[in-house]
């Protein structure tokens, strides 16, 4: 199907990873709805769009409130009959603080967003993709190197992309038999505001504290790209995709 008549979510869209992940399907003429939790950076990046060959609609989302999630899923049937792609990117972190300082809010926070509001979107993604003709579609997470190994202080975030690790696998699986595929992108020192600290200096496993190179985001774009570009016959299961010189191989 020409990525003309293609239709996909991205959550987390009004900044980072995921405004660079959306550009690169509107750019490819995808009609993208953006998901996130407020809407003016949502329409930023869609007024960025402008003079790309896709459509972009702003959908304001709470990923881990399972009526917003259903409407946002709904706003998409209604407007461009299917969906060909899910991006889960939404996400946060916690302070590097001593595990017995995060307040159960903090968890809680972390976890619906991290891995409550892909598990919601999945299944949404599910209902439509296993409904529509031709069936299937295409859902792309965006994991971690933290779902490998951790950094220090780090326990929330580390285990709930531990968690999509295994929401993958299961989404993989559980798919097959309707042409619903899965992969998942694990992402190192992409430059974006939410890795600016890392040019100051990051807490290390060895209590140093050191700065880390980065890469542009553009790379993580064009992978998930070249992902979406697959026909459903074919998936990335797995792939990383970091700045080469950040303390990941050998870490700790």
């Amino acid at each position: 199907m020409p990525s003309q008549e293609r239709a996909a979510i991205v959550t987390g869209a009004g900044s980072g990873v995921g405004r660079a992940v959306a550009h690169a399907l509107l750019e490819d003429g995808y009609k993208v709805a953006l998901a996130g939790r407020r809407r003016e950076p949502l329409e930023e990046t869609a007024a960025m769009a402008s003079g790309m060959s896709g459509e972009a609609i702003a959908v304001p989302t709470d990923v881990g409130e399972p009526d917003q999630v259903k409407a946002l899923f709904d706003a998409v049937q209604e407007k461009w009959g299917r969906l060909d792609l899910l991006f889960n990117n939404a996400g946060g972190g916690t302070p590097a603080v001593p595990i017995e300082e995060i307040s159960f809010e903090q968890w809680r926070t972390i976890v619906a967003a991290n891995l409550t509001g892909p598990f919601l979107c999945t299944q949404q993604a599910f209902r439509l993709m296993k409904a529509q003709k031709p069936q299937g579609g295409r859902i792309i997470n965006n994991g971690s190197i933290s779902a490998y190994v951790p950094r220090p202080r780090s326990a929330p975030y580390t285990a709930t992309k531990h968690a999509i690790t295994g929401l993958t696998r299961a989404t993989s699986l559980d798919g097959r038999a309707f042409d619903i595929v899965c992969g998942q992108i694990d992402i190192g020192n992409a430059e974006t505001p939410m890795t600016e600290r890392m040019t100051g200096g990051v807490l290390q496993a060895d209590g140093s504290t050191k700065p880390e190179p980065r890469m542009d985001v553009r790379h993580v774009a064009d992978m998930v790209r070249h992902m979406a570009s697959l026909p459903l016959e074919a998936n990335v299961q797995f792939v990383t995709v970091m700045a080469s010189k950040m303390p990941y191989i050998g870490r700790g």
